[in-house]
């Protein structure tokens, strides 16, 4: 059943079975992850299947940080520093390829400007998870993981900004 009506007066219930008002820190840095993932799913439709492969195991990522972020203090470890040294190597292998001196301003591409758009969101969750682990423990992990996205988005946005770069292959990757 979608409609409960148990959220009527503002408060949720997290994994681990604590109700929370819907504002809660927690919720909102799981939720922006949530958004994240939406945006992603909007993002990767125009993009080639190398970029698109790469986004789906982001979403898959990122459905396991907002479920480890939704445990609350019942720490179960979704992701670790293999998933974060995979983003990494993402990273490297877009930037041997480009060139980039300065920053940019987003939308030379419909999908360059929808993954920058995806990457302030990151950021944003980034913010919502550092202040949740002034407040809570929280891995540190998820917050290189998802400083990594961001890193991510932004080189893929780039590359898919320059014609004149040869793909690269996911299995290059």
């Amino acid at each position: 059943m979608i409609s409960t009506k148990m959220g009527d007066d503002g408060k949720t219930f997290l994994a681990n079975g604590e109700r929370v008002d819907k504002d809660n820190i927690r919720v909102e840095a799981y939720g922006t992850i949530d958004e994240l993932v939406s945006f992603l799913g909007l993002a990767k439709i125009g993009l080639d299947v190398n970029e698109k492969t790469i986004i789906e195991e982001i979403q898959k990522d990122l459905f396991r940080i907002a479920t480890e972020l939704a445990k609350g203090e019942k720490f179960i470890e979704l992701i670790d520093k293999r998933d974060v040294d995979r983003v990494t190597k993402y990273v490297e292998n877009y930037e041997k390829k480009l060139n980039i001196s300065s920053f940019v301003i987003p939308g030379a591409k419909k999908e360059s400007a929808l993954l920058d758009v995806c990457r302030t969101i990151a950021r944003r969750g980034e913010r919502y998870i550092v202040r949740l682990s002034k407040v809570e423990n929280v891995r540190l992990q998820l917050l290189a993981y998802i400083n990594r996205i961001s890193d991510l988005l932004y080189v893929i946005a780039r590359y898919l900004e320059n014609d004149e770069i040869n793909k690269i292959s996911v299995s290059d990757l």
